[in-house]
């Protein structure tokens, strides 16, 4: 069985508040982005395996979040042993949620091969719990997303005379650890402008109003995405923004 998993990108990122479990509660939409994609394959085998080809990656497979996902529904629903294949088209560190798509894909792709007949709702469980935002990929549609990215309600959002575009700066790598260690702490709980309301706006009024918080900290240190974003403006672009934590940058374009 073979799927693609795509990215995401972020539309908007306010980090409201730091959690008692040390994580941070935040508001953003989750957006998929299918020009850009891994490939996955996973077949029946006699005992677990993990190939990885494409972009290299920082971890060695037996990390991998596909593995892991194999791991927790193995010990839920004692499935048999695989061999994963993945093929990496997605930059990893970027703020585009490759790795969370993986698993979510190997969520979904296992559930269908073995029968499981979970829901969508029960996949999206299991998935929140690799990670933050793996749950999103589950039913991969733009979603408003609050708590630590597991909180999903859909959004409609119609970018249907839009393309979007996603780059990233060469060399250029930020540690989710060092873009929240960059954080105005002094903004938190302070009111901001709802993103579902500002993202109904035309695109073309998007720009200074949708904000990502990461930028105020990442940019000075990192003046290459900065410039990168400037640049999609430069090329045409009715909104541009860094994702997540970064690195990467997209900009939507008018077709």
């Amino acid at each position: 069985m073979i799927a693609f998993p795509n990215c995401k990108i972020n539309l908007g990122l306010h980090v409201v508040g730091q959690r008692p479990d040390g994580y941070h509660d935040i508001e953003t939409l989750f957006l998929p982005v299918h020009s850009l994609r891994d490939e996955l394959e996973i077949s029946e085998s006699s005992e677990l395996q993990m190939q990885q080809e494409g972009i290299a990656l920082d971890s060695a497979p037996a990390d991998n979040l596909c593995l892991r996902a194999w791991q927790l529904l193995h010990e839920e629903f004692a499935i048999p042993a695989v061999s994963i294949r993945l093929k990496k088209g997605i930059p990893f560190g970027a703020g585009l949620g490759g790795g969370s798509s993986d698993a979510a894909f190997t969520l979904k792709m296992l559930n269908e091969m073995f029968s499981l007949c979970l829901t969508e709702g029960r996949l999206e469980q299991l998935a929140a719990r690799l990670g933050a935002d793996c749950a999103f990929f589950v039913r991969n549609r733009p979603a408003y997303a609050t708590g630590i990215g597991e909180r999903l309600d859909p959004f409609d959002l119609d970018l249907e005379g839009f393309r979007t575009e996603v780059a990233l700066p060469p060399e250029e790598h930020v540690s989710t650890r060092e873009a929240y260690a960059g954080l105005d702490r002094g903004r938190f709980g302070q009111p901001r402008p709802d993103l579902r309301q500002a993202a109904r706006l035309p695109v073309e009024q998007w720009r200074g109003l949708i904000v990502n918080d990461f930028e105020a900290s990442v940019f000075p240190a990192h003046p290459a995405i900065a410039q990168l974003k400037e640049e999609m403006y430069r090329h045409g672009a009715a909104y541009a923004s860094m994702s997540g934590s970064g690195a990467a940058v997209y900009g939507i374009f008018p077709r």
